[in-house]
Formats: structure tokens, C-alpha cells, sequence
């Protein structure tokens, strides 16, 4: 069963080494690029501001945002600001999204993300968790992916193993890290490829934060993942 009360404990607890990292940053290093194409880093901080009202939205019922064009529009006119603004923001909208987290509500109920996505609102603690940990990472700061937490590393293996279970242009697919496995892609009796290595570098690959260079792949060549 998903606690969530003890996601948003690390979800703040993951929040504050980011805004601890950031905040060696300057105004300089802020407009540099980040490591995702097109982002600067001011524009991963921006998104996470925002994504932290989103998910608010979504725990109070409303829409997440008002649209895709919104959401980019947003994420391009705050990722410009000073560092101390940025930091600012972080700041009080994860403090909002606690807030919202620790109000009394029907956790098992149902909410709807992005692009008619729905889960169980116990899940939207981890799914801010994850965004703040891999955004953390994008920021290109210093901090890997080795250095996730191993809880949330085998959690988000499993949520993203589960988000491509199933779907068809994803063989049939083991994934180990040697002591744990799971299975995704296309419904079969047995896996047609196992993919191997580090809990760190299949996430990375999963998430398409790592091209699988250092993955071993057995009964074929590493699967093509569809975009997140």
C-alpha cells in the first residue's frame, strides 16, 4: 500500500537538497543550459514551481493546468528570473503542495493528470517525488543519478516498468538489477529480450535520462522506448 504521508516527508526531504544545491548557483550559471534539450537550468526550476501548483490542482480537483500551450508558456516567462526569485518559488510552492499533502482527504480516491492520465491521489506524493529528484539531476549540478535514494530508485523502476507494460511498439522485456526484476513492454508468455545492470542506469534509461550504454542485453538489442 502506498504511504503516501511518508512520500511527502521525501519529497520535502528531497526538495531541500535541491534548493541546498541550487543555491550555490549565480544569476549567470542559472541561464546556463541544463541537461535536457532546449532547458535551461532556470527553466527546470521554473517547471518545478509550477508542477508543484499543478499537482496542487489535481489533489483540490481542479485541472492540473489549463492547457499544454499554458503550462509551456509559463515554464519560458518565469525561467528568465534572478536565482533568488527562482529559489523563492521553489521554495513556497513546495510549501503549498505540503500544505495541500497534509489537509485531510480521501487519499484512495481518483485524480486526473495530464492528458486524461488518472491515478490514485495516495500516488501524486511519488510522482512529485520523482519530479524533483530527476529535475534535480537535469539541473547538471553534481548530483547523479547513483545518488538517488535506493528506495526511490527501485520505486521508480517499477513505475516506469509498469507505465510500459503492455504497450505495443515495447517487446517483451526482463529488466534486473541483479537482485530485483522486473517485466514490461508488450504481453507475452516469456520475455523475448532481459536487459541488465545498476538500478541507477536502468532508470536512467527508462527515463530517458541514459542511452543504455551501460546496460547488457540478452536475446536481442535494447528496446526503443516511446517518449514519456
Amino acid at each position: 500500500m502506498i504511504d503516501h504521508g511518508r512520500d511527502l516527508v521525501s519529497v520535502r526531504e528531497a526538495t531541500e537538497r535541491l534548493l541546498t544545491a541550487a543555491a550555490k548557483m549565480d544569476n549567470a550559471s542559472v541561464a546556463e543550459p541544463s541537461r535536457l534539450p532546449g532547458w535551461s537550468r532556470g527553466h527546470v526550476l521554473a517547471h518545478l514551481a509550477r508542477n508543484a501548483d499543478a499537482l496542487v490542482n489535481v489533489l483540490d480537483g481542479r485541472p492540473m493546468y489549463v492547457s499544454a500551450t499554458a503550462r509551456d508558456a509559463d515554464i519560458d516567462r518565469d525561467a528568465p528570473r534572478p536565482l533568488d526569485v527562482q529559489l523563492t518559488d521553489v521554495r513556497q510552492s513546495a510549501a503549498r503542495f505540503q500544505e495541500t499533502g497534509a489537509t485531510p482527504a480521501d487519499w484512495s480516491r481518483t485524480v486526473e493528470l495530464r492528458n486524461g492520465v488518472t491515478d490514485a491521489a495516495a500516488r501524486v506524493p511519488f510522482r512529485r517525488w520523482v519530479e524533483v529528484e530527476l529535475h534535480h539531476v537535469d539541473l547538471g549540478l553534481g548530483y547523479e543519478l547513483e545518488d538517488l535514494p535506493t528506495e526511490f530508485v527501485e520505486r521508480e523502476i517499477d513505475f516506469l516498468a509498469e507505465r510500459f507494460s503492455g504497450h505495443p511498439d515495447v517487446p517483451p522485456t526482463r529488466l534486473t538489477d541483479g537482485t530485483h526484476a522486473w517485466s514490461t513492454g508488450r504481453g507475452a508468455a516469456a520475455p523475448v529480450v532481459t536487459v541488465q545492470g545498476s538500478g541507477p542506469d536502468l532508470l536512467g534509461w527508462l527515463a530517458g535520462r541514459r542511452d543504455g550504454a551501460g546496460l547488457t542485453v540478452e536475446g536481442g538489442t535494447l528496446p526503443s522506448l516511446p517518449p514519456l
